[in-house]
């Protein structure tokens, strides 16, 4: 089943796209919600003239993503979380988290554009990814550092923790059972 999305749907397309999907997403989730229509041939004509009306605009909301992804070239993020000593995040870092983060330095951006590959649940060094437009992206690195434990300069990871050595304790002979 061809539809044409009105909205952008992750892992399937943007808006105005024409895409294959199978007949039970298209009809009981896409249409349903709103996300798309069912691409008849009346459907793709109009949705061919009004992207020849378009033109324009688009391709001025395009020139105006470049411009913001070449300000943002050299923006590094720097976010603070409760962490264990061990440096392990209580909870995660999420995409609001960065979008507060881009709004202390001076860039609205909406928090649906932003993408991370895995979750952030340590202290470290990442990088999350902003799609202002179908055809920009812009990758933006951040840190996490602890907010409760800034004393520690080297935050160890869970994993290269020894385990502590508990003393072995002298065994004691069992006793013999009475008959």
């Amino acid at each position: 089943m061809q539809v044409i999305l009105k909205e952008d749907v992750i892992n399937l397309g943007f808006k105005d796209d024409i895409v294959t999907v199978r007949d039970g997403y298209g009809r009981n989730y896409l249409i349903p919600r709103g996300l798309a229509v069912v691409a008849s041939d009346s459907a793709k004509k109009v949705l061919a003239e009004n992207l020849r009306q378009r033109q324009h605009k688009l391709a001025a909301i395009k020139q105006a993503a470049e411009e913001l992804a070449a300000k943002m070239e050299g923006v590094k993020l720097s976010l603070l979380a409760k962490t264990s000593k061990f440096g392990v995040i209580f909870g995660s870092v999420t995409s609001i988290q960065l979008a507060e983060a881009l709004q202390k330095e001076g860039f609205d951006i909406d928090r649906k554009v932003i993408y991370l590959k895995s979750p952030v649940k340590e202290v470290g060094e990442y990088t999350c990814q902003l799609r202002l437009h179908r055809e920009v992206q812009v990758t933006i690195p951040f840190e996490v550092r602890s907010e409760n434990h800034q004393d520690d300069l080297e935050v160890r990871k869970v994993e290269e923790v020894a385990p502590e050595v508990v003393e072995a304790q002298p065994e004691t002979p069992a006793e013999p059972v009475a008959e």
